[in-house]
């Protein structure tokens, strides 16, 4: 399976390569800084230099033609202001699913984020509000095409070890989940079709990765 990772240096896409790749596929990872090839060859990554916030939605469909499927896993990142916030976590996805269009490209999984109902609350910081902002009408646009796209909303990220236990639904309480364990839980995503259609949430929690999963695509299949 051939897999194109947009922010393909970030943490969460370089495991998200290793695992990957271990177990046989080809991902590719997009970057815009060539400096980074070397970290994406040594995670079993295809690096590919292309600027989202420069490209057009044809250069970046060229990337992804052939490809099975199609990870927007960018951001702008911390310390970046309110015009990235829009540049890369709006516009860079919608760009992307524009491209996953135009290439043939059906399934996508968008990283997305936690909280998005605080985008219009005062009390939160303005460059984070943008960013909430950013990362809804991304949803919305992904939402809005006829591809088979599934979007997760992790909570607080952190760089502990995964444990392989999950809190993965539709709404979950406030949390954390370390970003190895965000990696593997869109492994199990893209491998099942029955979550396709669906804005999942996920923090720590006790049930194993796989469960999760099968749990949250059941329950739709039921209704």
């Amino acid at each position: 399976m051939r897999v194109v990772i947009a922010g393909g240096h970030g943490k969460i896409a370089l495991y998200l390569e290793r695992f990957l790749s271990t177990r046989g596929d080809e991902p590719v990872g997009l970057i815009r800084n060539p400096a980074q090839a070397d970290d994406l060859r040594a995670a079993g990554a295809e690096p590919v230099v292309l600027d989202l916030e420069k490209a057009t939605a044809e250069d970046v469909a060229a990337v992804l033609a052939g490809a099975d499927v199609a990870v927007f896993a960018a951001g702008a990142g911390p310390g970046s202001g309110i015009e990235r916030k829009d540049t890369v976590d709006r516009a860079a996805a919608v760009l992307f699913a524009q491209a996953a269009e135009i290439a043939g490209v059906r399934r996508v999984l968008q990283i997305s984020s936690y909280g998005l109902d605080r985008a219009d609350d005062e009390s939160v910081d303005a460059v984070f509000r943008t960013y909430l902002k950013a990362k809804a009408a991304a949803e919305d646009d992904l939402r809005s095409r006829d591809l088979d796209w599934t979007i997760l909303r992790p909570a607080h990220l952190t760089d502990e070890s995964a444990t392989g236990l999950v809190n993965l639904d539709f709404q979950v309480p406030p949390g954390k989940i370390p970003r190895e364990e965000v990696a593997a839980v869109l492994v199990g995503l893209l491998d099942n079709d029955d979550t396709v259609g669906l804005t999942l949430e996920l923090a720590k929690g006790p049930t194993p990765i796989d469960i999760a999963i099968t749990q949250v695509a059941s329950s739709t299949r039921s209704k």
